[in-house]
Parts: structure tokens; sequence; C-alpha cells
């Protein structure tokens, strides 16, 4: 039992240092060399290019959206604007615009977009008005993705056919639509080059074939309407016989149903995450000379005479040193 602990400790207590061998091998050279250019490729190419990895980055985004429905529509040959068949009332981050109303009578009761986004970790806030627009430019533009990619006024029909769904379908069930404003922005550079990108989706995608839930519809009150929204689209509207029970028209409606999200992030640089990737990439260049190393050691030709040179044990042995002294005179 001494003796395995003696052992355990002399083991334990060692030390253990880099022994440089050069082997003068053209395959683990080749290997070596494109393991550290991959590697350095990596990091320069993905790493601090592409994922930008030398900036600190702002993700705790703080955002605010105004939404604004114009135009006409028509239901049951009568003219509706913006009061009848857009609900709840505009402004908020969703709206729906109703496509379709289903009357139930004597039931017995028992899009242009305004966004700001701030960043609080830069103290840096946009719009997704450009600065280039004008009053005049805002009324006159209508987004394209190509033309005009930054005015913030939406065609519906062109939001719904982005989407890949057939509108008169979405018109007839109604659906979920969602408006992504994302912001991707590089503070490194000017903050004029900080602009949103808009994209649409389908979001009620997944109960597309479940028979029980199709597109989207609502039942409500909106008795306390203003009297000049037509009482064909207030939804529910209540009456008393003259036996005193309770009746109502209902009114259940199908709409499309807009959904706006905010997403984003900023980057600057900073001198922390540059020097914490910079020792990473430094220290990964190594892997090349372990991946060398189980080759030479366990694949190649001559492994024995490898580990021979590249593994030496030195033990402490007990030196007898001689010194002689040689003492040169020169006469006077």
């Amino acid at each position: 039992m001494a003796s395995i602990l003696w052992a355990f400790m002399t083991d334990f207590f060692t030390y253990e240092t880099t022994k440089s061998v050069v082997v003068k091998n053209w395959s683990v050279g080749i290997i070596n060399r494109v393991a550290q250019l991959l590697i350095i490729f990596y990091f320069v190419g993905y790493v601090f290019i592409y994922e930008k990895a030398y900036q600190l980055n702002d993700t705790a985004i703080q955002s605010s959206v105004m939404t604004k429905v114009k135009g006409f529509g028509y239901q049951s040959n009568a003219v509706l604007d913006v009061a009848d068949y857009v609900y709840p009332p505009q402004g908020a981050n969703v709206f729906c615009i109703i496509t379709k109303v289903i009357v139930t009578d004597n039931q017995t009761r028992g899009l242009c977009e305004e966004n700001s986004i701030r960043f609080p970790l830069f103290n840096v806030t946009r719009g997704n008005f450009p600065k280039h627009m004008t009053p005049k430019d805002i009324k006159s533009c209508t987004n394209h993705p190509d033309r005009s990619p930054l005015c913030p006024i939406f065609r519906v029909s062109d939001i719904l056919n982005s989407t890949g769904q057939d509108v008169h379908t979405l018109a007839k069930k109604g659906g979920e639509i969602g408006i992504n404003i994302e912001w991707n922005c590089n503070l490194d550079w000017d903050e004029e080059f900080c602009k949103p990108v808009y994209s649409f989706s389908w979001l009620d995608a997944p109960f597309a074939k479940n028979p029980i839930s199709q597109g989207y519809n609502f039942r409500s009150d909106l008795s306390n309407q203003p009297i000049h929204v037509p009482a064909a689209l207030r939804f529910a509207r209540y009456y008393k016989k003259d036996n005193g029970m309770d009746y109502r028209t209902l009114f259940k409606a199908h709409a499309i149903r807009f959904d706006i999200m905010v997403t984003g992030k900023a980057g600057k640089f900073s001198a922390i995450p540059t020097l914490l990737n910079m020792v990473a990439a430094f220290t990964s260049i190594g892997l090349g000379t372990v991946l060398c190393d189980i080759i030479l050691l366990n694949f190649m030709k001559g492994a024995d005479q490898y580990k021979a040179k590249k593994f030496e044990e030195v033990k402490k042995k007990t030196a007898v040193c001689m010194f002689s002294f040689i003492v040169l005179c020169k006469p006077l």
C-alpha cells in the first residue's frame, strides 16, 4: 500500500514541458499547413467578418409601432372606409381588416406603418422614414422590394401576395399575417446605414388543413362604436321585446389579422470581444499540431521512433561536479 501511495505521489508531482521535434515528412507537413489555413479562414472569414465577433452587440431593443390604414372597400353594395372595416381602432401593432360578415338575426341572449427603434446600449434611435424622403414622396410612394424598399406605405394585396397565399381564400375565411420589421445595424458605420428590412409570413399556416379551426373570425360587442359606423358592421346590437326578453342581431366577422413584430440587433467595435476571439483563434491554430501528432503516433511508419523522440523522461540523479582552475602567470 505504501509503495502504491508513493508511486502515486511521484507521478502526481511531475512537470511536463513541450519538446520540439522537427519531422521532415511531406504528408504530415501538408496536413499541418492545410489544417492551420482552414482554422485561419474560419476565424477571419466566418467569426470576424460574417459574425462580426469583434463587436459588442445590443439585442435589448426598445420599439414603438404605429399603423394607419387608408382606402375604401365594398360590402353588400355599400362603400366602406377604414372606420367600417378596420378593427380594433388604428394605431396599435395589431389590427384586422374585415373581409366577410355573417349575420344571425333574433338571437336570444342567455396600411401605413410608422416604426421607431432604440438600442439603449449605444443610445441610438432610428425611424423607418428615410431623411431623404419628403412629405410629397411619402404620399406618392408604395413599397416595392426592388424599386422602393424603404417606403413605409404598403398595399394590402402586395402583402398577401408576398406570403404565397391565395388572396380570395384569405378574404373568404380570414387569416393571420405577420409583418416583421427587422433592424440589423452595424454602428461602426454611419447611423444612416441602419435601415429596416420588411418581410411577411402566413402565421396560421399550421391550421390550414384543420377543419375545426381555419382562417380567422371573431364575434364582438361593438355597440359602443360611433354612430357613423354602419349598423351592419357593429357585430352585436341588443334589443328588448315587449315581454321583456332580450335579443340581439349577431354578426360574425371574418377578417385578416395583421401582427406587426419588430426584431433587431446592433453591433459596435469593442476591444474586449476582439481580444477574446483573437486568443481563441491563436489557440485553435494548435489543433493542427494535435491532428498531426495523432497521425504520427498511430498511423505512420516509424511511430515508435517518433514516440521515443517526442516523449523523454528525465529523472533526478546525483551528480559529482569537479572543477579545475588554471592560473596563467605572466612574468613581471
